[in-house]
Parts: structure tokens; C-alpha cells; sequence
């Protein structure tokens, strides 16, 4: 009597023909393609601001701001001007995470315009031709 795990290795001794498919790209949907670029975008609105506040972090915490702040000072002769007063950590957060929302805004418009050009494309050549394999 043969047990299970024999019958199975006798199984994946076969050989697996493989298969080849050809297929069409006729037509992408026009709200996936919107809702994923949205998707995509939002994501890096995000990694876009966090970067920005990362970015300010260090250069804070390392000294650049007081060395620009004292090479400014030297350069106008003013002993009030300050970089850090203009470039707030409130200020470069709120300013990227407009610029975070402009991109999402413009991304998705972008994308859902790809599509429709995509659509109208490929009526007039026919579809993308895609090949995919069975291993």
C-alpha cells in the first residue's frame, strides 16, 4: 500500500506541459484607473510631507539654519535677519502638504486622462497584444 506522500511525489514527477495564452488589452476601466492614481498619489502626498518635516528636522538639529542665519547677518548687515523665522517647521509642513494635495489633484486628472487617451487608442489599433505562460 502506497501512501499519500508517495502518490504525491509520483504526481510532480509528471511533466507539466506548458501552456501559452495570447491575449488583448482592448480596454482599461476608466474609474480603476482614477480611483489607483488617486490611491497612488495620496501615498506620495504623504511620503512627500513626511519627508519635508524630515528634512527640516535635520537641518535644524545639525546647526545649518544658525550658520545661514550668521552668513546672512554678515552679508546684509542686519543683525535681525533670520532664516528660521521665514522657514518654520509650520510653515514647510503646510506648505508641502499643499503641494501634496496639488500633486494628488493633478496626478488623478493625469491618470484618468491616460486612460481615456489609452481607450481611444487602442479602438483605432486594435488592443495591446500580451503573451502569458503556464509554468
Amino acid at each position: 500500500m502506497t501512501s499519500v506522500a508517495e502518490r504525491l511525489q509520483r504526481k510532480s514527477q509528471r511533466q507539466v506541459s506548458s501552456k501559452q495564452v495570447r491575449l488583448r488589452l482592448v480596454y482599461v476601466d476608466f474609474w480603476s484607473v482614477v480611483k489607483l492614481s488617486a490611491l497612488i498619489w495620496a501615498c506620495l502626498g504623504i511620503v512627500l510631507v513626511v519627508a519635508a518635516f524630515l528634512v527640516w528636522t535635520v537641518l535644524a538639529s545639525t546647526g545649518i539654519f544658525g550658520t545661514i542665519d550668521g552668513l546672512l547677518q554678515d552679508v546684509l548687515g542686519d543683525s535681525t535677519a533670520s532664516v528660521t523665522a521665514g522657514f518654520g517647521v509650520g510653515q514647510v509642513v503646510l506648505f508641502s502638504f499643499v503641494i501634496a494635495v496639488l500633486n494628488v489633484i493633478i496626478g488623478t486628472v493625469l491618470g484618468a486622462i491616460g486612460a481615456l487617451l489609452y481607450n481611444l487608442s487602442m479602438r483605432i489599433t486594435g488592443g495591446l497584444l500580451i503573451g502569458f505562460t503556464n509554468n
